[in-house]
């Protein structure tokens, strides 16, 4: 009997959940999904063979009935998110802690973000990113260097600073031996379009189908033991423009982007 890769998705009905029920398993057919997603949220997969097995349910008004769920699984991947930033800090905070509380704890990737490092790099005002985010490529005189992967989290506003204690916990899980690592992810959406309108979208878009190879990367290492635990990555397409460090990702756990932004930008 072939092995399933029993995977939990907090919060799989989104923009990268969608894309992870969709490409997961067309990656490996051994991916077997559940979401836990809060009662009504909207499922924004639109292809057919994405995956629809969800529990609904407030994982903050229902903690111990959360943790019932966690049992069994060989991979989680938290998405949850609030926009209310205390609220975030202790869903996160009861999330790490009821994984931790397990038998088994399985392989976690955690939801960060690009905006971690949002101090690394300005589209808005003046310089060189500035105009790169314009699309004014010929002015740019020194090309920045890829924001590398290793720099620490300098957010500037509160979603940064949710993001910034995720990348906190997935360190401390690995402290205590366990496989976990921060996806840095960068725009997706479920259109899998880049967003010409918006500025500097190019240099931070990552394609559903690109997300899903780099969570399989990560359990793929967890299981040949190679995972480098308490790592953060940027999760991007391979954008002709792109601003990250996604080389260090491609070295370490075998991520292979297959998308760019540029073929929205004709």
């Amino acid at each position: 009997m072939t092995m399933a890769f029993r995977t939990l998705l907090i919060g799989g009905r989104g923009n990268i959940g969608s894309g992870l029920r969709t490409y997961l398993p067309r990656l490996d057919p051994r991916y077997h999904i559940l979401s836990i997603d809060l009662p009504g949220a909207p499922d924004l997969a639109t292809e057919p063979d994405a995956q629809h097995i969800f529990i609904d349910l407030d994982i903050m008004a229902h903690p111990e009935t959360f943790r019932s769920h966690l049992e069994g699984f060989d991979l989680i991947v938290y998405l949850a998110r609030t926009r209310n930033y205390p609220l975030m800090r202790r869903m996160t905070d009861m999330v790490f802690q009821s994984i931790l509380s397990l038998d088994r704890v399985p392989t976690v990737v955690a939801s960060s973000s690009v905006h971690a490092v949002d101090d690394a790099y300005r589209f808005f005002g003046e310089g060189e990113y500035a105009t790169l985010a314009e699309r004014r490529f010929s002015e740019i005189k020194d090309w920045p260097q890829p924001i590398p992967a290793t720099l620490p989290a300098c957010p500037i506003n509160d979603y940064g600073r949710e993001k910034a204690h995720v990348e906190e916990w997935v360190q401390r899980m690995a402290d205590l031996g366990h496989n976990a690592v921060a996806a840095r992810w960068g725009g997706i959406n479920a259109r899998n379009t880049a967003i010409t309108a918006e500025r500097g979208y190019f240099a931070v878009w990552c394609h559903q189908e690109d997300a899903a190879r780099f969570v399989h990367a990560c359990y793929t290492a967890g299981r040949e033991n190679r995972l480098k635990n308490g790592a953060h990555y940027f999760v991007i397409s391979d954008n002709t423009h792109n601003i990250f460090d996604i080389a260090t990702p491609r070295q370490e756990i075998g991520y292979e982007p297959l998308h760019n932004a540029e073929t929205f930008y004709a």
